[in-house]
């Protein structure tokens, strides 16, 4: 007799949009991806459930094993360049014990998917961690990346 077909399921890593439910999974997976700035939890509970009801806004969670191990927040924007909208993946995040068994490959096509139905041209994204991992699943580096902090975190 062959393995349950439910344990089947719950073993496969399943992309699907996150939850209110998904919060404390997210806050730990943004906490060990954050290298410019900390993670405060009080302004991350206040802006999670906004993050999920703005418009063009996806964040999606992998599911494993019955457990969240990484997820993905994107944007789909209008833009004038490409003559239509674009999207930017924002962050995306796996757990260590996790990476290797395609999770952040899916979150990626899972974004893909929802950007293409969205009207994006293209997804872009900017990495200082990951180039090796974004050129195997087909991205291509295209520029530089700038930023300017504008806010002082202590304000």
């Amino acid at each position: 007799m062959g393995p349950d077909p439910k344990e089947l399921d719950r073993s496969a890593p399943l992309v699907r949009p996150a939850t209110l439910a998904d919060a404390y999974a997210v806050f730990a997976l943004a906490d060990m991806l954050a290298i410019s700035f900390p993670i405060d939890r009080a302004g991350f509970d206040r802006a999670f459930p906004d993050v999920l009801d703005v418009p063009g806004t996806h964040l999606l969670v992998a599911e494993v094993d019955g457990r969240v191990g990484g997820y993905l927040l994107g944007f789909v924007h209008p833009s004038f360049y490409a003559n239509r909208p674009v999207a930017w993946v924002e962050e995306l995040a796996v757990l260590p014990d996790d990476r290797r068994r395609g999770l952040g490959a899916r979150l990626m096509r899972g974004f893909e998917d929802s950007a293409r139905v969205d009207g994006a041209r293209l997804v872009a994204l900017a990495t200082t961690r990951a180039a090796a991992f974004y050129q195997a699943i087909g991205y291509e580096r295209r520029a530089d990346y700038f930023r300017k902090t504008i806010i002082n975190q202590e304000a």
